[in-house]
C-alpha cells in the first residue's frame, strides 16, 4: 500500500475513532511519529485533519447546546465559564499576599537586643 493509500486510510480511521490520533494510528499500522512527518510535509492532509477535528468539535458543541436546552445546569455553567468571560462569568482566585514579611517580623521584635 502506498503514502497516499495509507493517508486515505488513517483518515478514516481518525472519523471513525472521534478524533484520536493514536486510535487512527493503530487502526491503519503506522506510528505516531509518522503521523506527524505527514502533518508536517503534507499541507494538504493537515487540512483535511484539521477538517475532521472541526467537524468532531462542532458536534460535541451541538450536543452542549441541546444539554443546556435540556437545562442541565453543569452545562449551562461551563458554556458561561467558557463562552461569557467578558461578562464576568469566570473563577477568580483571589490572595492575600504580605508583600514584604521581614519589614512585619522586624516589628515584632524588641527595640534593644541585650547581649
Amino acid at each position: 500500500m502506498g503514502k497516499k493509500e495509507r493517508q486515505k486510510l488513517f483518515l478514516k480511521n481518525l472519523k471513525e475513532g472521534q478524533g484520536i490520533i493514536s486510535y487512527a494510528c493503530d487502526m491503519t499500522g503506522i506510528s505516531r511519529a509518522c503521523y506527524y512527518k505527514w502533518i508536517d510535509n503534507d499541507p494538504k492532509f493537515k487540512e483535511i485533519v484539521e477538517e475532521i477535528n472541526e467537524g468532531i468539535i462542532d458536534r460535541v458543541e451541538s450536543k452542549l447546546l441541546n444539554a443546556i436546552n435540556d437545562d442541565d445546569l453543569t452545562a449551562i455553567i461551563f458554556y458561561l465559564k467558557t463562552k461569557g468571560k467578558k461578562r464576568g462569568y469566570i473563577e477568580r482566585v483571589e490572595q492575600d499576599v504580605n508583600v514584604n514579611p521581614f519589614e512585619s517580623l522586624m516589628k515584632e521584635l524588641p527595640d534593644k537586643i541585650e547581649e
